[in-house]
């Protein structure tokens, strides 16, 4: 068992957001499906037999997702970062993830999904492009990602020089 496992709190999505995700990931599952009983009902006001938390993994990452009610909304303050090695790997979950998000959310790799949460697409050659001694590279590779919403590959390489 993993010793942290992100918890994402819907208001009653909670099944077909996992299901949506693990569409999109191929290393994906669900794990499990709990659901609501009598118990603290006071508290939750959900129906009995209604979805509690699903547990998926993706790419070996296991999450929660919990029919929380309407209390609480995602936001940008965290995001999960997808490394990807080719461009056709950045334009697929970028496709695949924006789906029915919010267009306006769009930028520097960053989107939200139909869920609203938070999700940054990152080539994985993206630290070797950024970080080192070189900083004029640096800041031209950083000035090509602050005009792009998906994030291309070749345009950070000729940034680069």
């Amino acid at each position: 068992m993993q010793k942290i496992t992100p918890c994402l709190w819907f208001n009653d999505q909670a099944e077909e957001a996992a299901l949506f995700y693990t569409s999109i990931f191929k290393d994906a599952k669900i794990l499990a499906v709990s659901r609501y009983s009598e118990a603290g009902k006071a508290t939750h006001e959900k129906p009995v037999g209604s979805i509690m938390t699903v547990s998926f993994e993706l790419n070996g990452q296991v999450f929660t997702a919990l029919n929380g009610g309407p209390a609480f909304t995602f936001n940008e303050a965290i995001s999960f970062q997808v490394n990807c090695v080719t461009q056709e790997e950045v334009d697929y979950h970028w496709q695949e993830l924006s789906e029915g998000g919010d267009e306006k959310a769009q930028q520097c790799g960053w989107l939200k999904d139909k869920y609203s949460v938070s999700w940054q697409i990152v080539p994985t050659i993206l630290p070797e492009l950024i970080n080192g001694p070189d900083s004029e590279k640096s800041r031209r590779v950083l000035a090509a990602i602050f005009e792009m919403k998906k994030i291309d590959i070749a345009v950070l390489l000729r940034a680069a020089g």
